[in-house]
Formats: C-alpha cells, structure tokens, sequence
C-alpha cells in the first residue's frame, strides 16, 4: 500500500478511561501489521497498571484533585460495568507482548505533568476542578451513559468547553502533552518504527494528529466513538 513503512501513517486510537473497550481494541490491532505499539503512559504509570493486584498502590503524594479524579474514574467504571481505569491501556500492553511487539511509553511523567499543572493552575481554576471531581463522585450512572453519548457525537465541544473553564488544565493536560507525544513518536519513527499504533486518551486525537502534521507524519485515526460502536455490536450480536 505505502512505498515504505516510512511512509504510513501512524495509527492513533482513541480511547476512554473508563470504558471497557477491549474486544474492539484487540481486534482493530490485531489486524494490522505493525512494528510497535505506543500507550499514552509513563514508567510509574505503567509499572502500577501492569503489577499483580496485590502489589497496586495508590500515590498518596499526588495532589488532591488527582487523588479524587482517581476515585471518579473508579467509581464511573463501576457505575457503567465498563472496568477498571486503564484498563484498555493494559490490554493494549498484553496484545504487543503477545505479539512480541515492543512497546514505548510516550506520556510525560505523571508527577511533573501534576506538579507543572498546580503551579500553573489559578486559584479559581484549581476550585473550579476540585469542584467538578466532588461532583462526579454522586453523578448518577445515566447522566455518565448520556454524557458520553454526547462526547462521542462531538468530542470538540468537550474541549472546547474545557478550554473555557479552565484554560491552563487545557495547555498543560492536552497540549503540552500532545507536543511531547508527537516528538517521542517522531523520533521513533525516524529509529525505524514505521508501522505505529498509539492508543491515547480520545480528547488527544486532534491535537495530537495536527503536531504530527506539523512534524511532517501522517496519521490514521480510529476514535473512542468507533470502538465503542463496534463493542456495542459485538454485545448485540451475542
């Protein structure tokens, strides 16, 4: 299809956190040929994700909203019987093991994109989160279903209206990040990874797709919305 592996895109599937969407991510990447695969996680991150159940623990050190962003997204994937959080980020890990793939790791650490967000976050910001993560803990299971509803017809809505609330949770969460991950998959690509898979959060895609354009990569790209379609078919048709 392509003249080299040099020239394909890289693939950058959207993911969601809380949403069990292994069935469809194992086979969207079952059935490509690929060199490596890329997860949106940093070493710390990525050690407690894949350690024995027994051996997780939690960072008592991290700030307090991102303790209780914590609990939500535990308490949301319990609500909506989709999983655990990062759980499609673990079963990415296992399909490239099983595929004797390597994979890279390509976020930035999780306590400097912390640290930086809380020195950077002003006072009403940092209320204004803190406020959004006690709500999530009482939000009822349909408004979570109908809110991804939502996100799914029109992802840009939800950035945009993050960008509004809370502009410097924007830079620092999406767009220093999306920076930081196109360099690290460019410079993979120039190792000689050209058939790329990245499986990120879905709120990246966009910007991370336009700081591989302007980096001179194509990309492909599959969203949340997709996969979660697919999953629901293939519980349809069971």
């Amino acid at each position: 299809m392509y003249a080299s592996t040099r020239e394909a895109p890289v693939l950058l599937v959207g993911s969601a956190h809380v949403v069990d969407l292994a069935e469809p991510l194992r086979r969207t990447l079952s059935e490509r040929i690929l060199d490596a695969i890329a997860v949106e996680l940093d070493a710390e991150r990525a050690q407690a994700l894949m350690a024995p159940e027994g051996q997780k623990r939690g960072s008592a050190s991290a700030p307090l909203f991102a303790r209780l962003w914590a609990v939500v997204q535990r308490r949301l994937g319990s609500a909506i019987g989709s999983g655990a959080p990062g759980a499609e980020m673990k079963v990415t890990i296992e399909l490239a093991r099983e595929r004797r793939l390597p994979v890279f790791l390509i976020d930035d650490p999780i306590r400097v994109t912390l640290a930086n967000l809380v020195r950077s976050m002003p006072f009403k910001e940092r209320v204004t989160l803190l406020a959004s993560a006690v709500l999530g803990l009482f939000l009822p299971s349909r408004v979570v279903e109908n809110e991804m509803d939502r996100y799914s017809e029109s992802p840009s809505e939800y950035t945009d209206e993050l960008r509004r609330v809370s502009p410097t949770t924007a830079r620092v969460l999406l767009d220093d990040r999306n920076e930081h991950m196109a360099d690290r998959l460019a410079s993979l690509r120039q190792q000689g990874y050209g058939r790329m898979a990245a499986v990120v959060g879905d709120a990246h895609l966009e910007g991370l797709r336009a700081a591989l354009a302007r980096r001179g990569l194509p990309s492909e790209v599959i969203r949340f919305s997709e996969l979660r379609a697919a999953r629901a078919s293939s519980f349809g048709s069971s």
